[in-house]
């Protein structure tokens, strides 16, 4: 099980039609060996949830560029920890004021990557991050 690639679901929550970003995140943590699972757009936390315990996930990666992160983040989070999911690593990528990513960590968000962010930088996150790192940290 080790040895399996990492589950990644990939989601657009909230009004925000804008989905080229993470379609361009999708394929590149595609060819660095990961199994992705893009939910599309205008997802609720709800769905997203179900999708993230449907596909056993490992990681969900969130993008919002609507400026609705700190409504819908804290949200989401409450949703997994509900479902038993809390050790599911959450990213978020998108348009984040600075003021808020500090806010987004200290709810329980792993890592948050802004616009022009480079490709390998999250590749690299998620083959450095250890698999029950978010296990531990959860809360």
């Amino acid at each position: 099980m080790s040895n399996a690639p990492l589950r990644v679901v990939l989601a657009k929550v909230g009004l925000d039609g804008h989905d080229r970003g993470i379609k361009v995140v999708a394929r590149a943590l595609r060819d660095a060996g990961f199994h992705v699972i893009y939910a599309g757009l205008w997802q609720t936390p709800e769905a997203v949830v179900r999708a993230v315990a449907d596909e056993d996930a490992d990681w969900l990666g969130i993008s919002l560029l609507s400026g609705a992160h700190m409504t819908l983040m804290p949200r989401l989070l409450q949703l997994l920890r509900e479902a038993g999911l809390s050790h599911v690593g959450v990213l978020v990528g998108g348009i984040i004021p600075e003021d808020d990513v500090p806010k987004l960590l200290e709810l329980g968000v792993a890592k948050v990557f802004g616009p022009g962010t480079p490709l390998d930088d999250i590749v690299a996150f998620l083959q450095q991050a250890p698999r029950d790192r978010h296990a531990s940290t959860a809360s």
